[in-house]
C-alpha cells in the first residue's frame, strides 16, 4: 500500500498532503521548514499512528474495568468477588501502564506521527 506523501515540519509535526502547508499549525513555522517524507517514512508514520491508535484504546478499555472493578469493590457482594474485582483493578492498571510506556518509546523515537 503506498502512503500518502507526508512533510515533516522541523517541530516534529506531520502534515498529509500534496504538498507543505503554508504555515505549521504546530509552530508556526513557514513551508519551507518542512522536508518530503520519503515512501519509506511516510509508511512507517501510517504504521504507527495506527499502532498508537490501538494503544490509545488498550488505555481506554483499561479505564473502563477500572471503574467497573472500582463499583464491584464497593458493592462488596462477598469477598470472592471483592478479590476477582481488585485483581481484576491490578490487572488493569498493568495493562495501561504497559500501553503508556509503548507509546513513550515510540513519542521517544519520533514514530508518533
Amino acid at each position: 500500500m503506498k502512503s500518502a506523501v507526508k512533510y515533516k515540519c522541523v517541530c516534529g509535526y506531520i502534515s498529509d498532503g500534496d504538498e507543505a502547508p503554508a504555515v505549521c499549525p504546530k509552530c508556526g513555522a513557514p513551508a519551507a521548514k518542512f522536508t518530503r517524507l520519503d515512501d519509506a517514512a511516510a509508511n512507517l508514520v501510517e504504521r504507527s499512528r495506527r499502532t498508537n491508535m490501538l494503544h490509545c484504546r488498550v488505555i481506554a478499555l483499561a479505564r473502563e474495568i477500572e471503574g467497573l472493578c472500582k463499583e464491584g469493590i464497593a458493592d462488596e457482594l462477598d469477598p470472592g468477588c471483592v478479590d476477582v474485582f481488585r485483581k481484576t483493578l491490578a490487572a488493569s492498571y498493568d495493562m495501561m501502564k504497559l500501553s503508556m510506556t509503548e507509546i513513550q518509546g515510540h513519542m521517544n523515537k519520533g514514530k508518533w506521527g
